[in-house]
């Protein structure tokens, strides 16, 4: 289960940052909480809702 705080976590401090051609914003930070996993979370273009967060077990820094 993903936590809200770990999100805004995330949005707050990310690890690395990259906006896609179509403007969302993706978000990665580690979760200590979670065994270290990476939290990707992606926002919308206007850079504050969330469209999805998920564990990306594919990170490659």
């Amino acid at each position: 289960m993903i936590e809200l705080s770990w999100i805004e976590r995330v949005i707050a401090a990310p690890e690395k940052r990259y906006v896609q051609a179509d403007g969302r914003i993706r978000l990665w930070a580690r979760i200590a909480e979670a065994d270290g996993r990476m939290l990707r979370v992606v926002l919308l273009p206007d850079g504050e809702t969330v469209h999805n967060a998920f564990f990306d077990r594919g990170y490659a820094p």
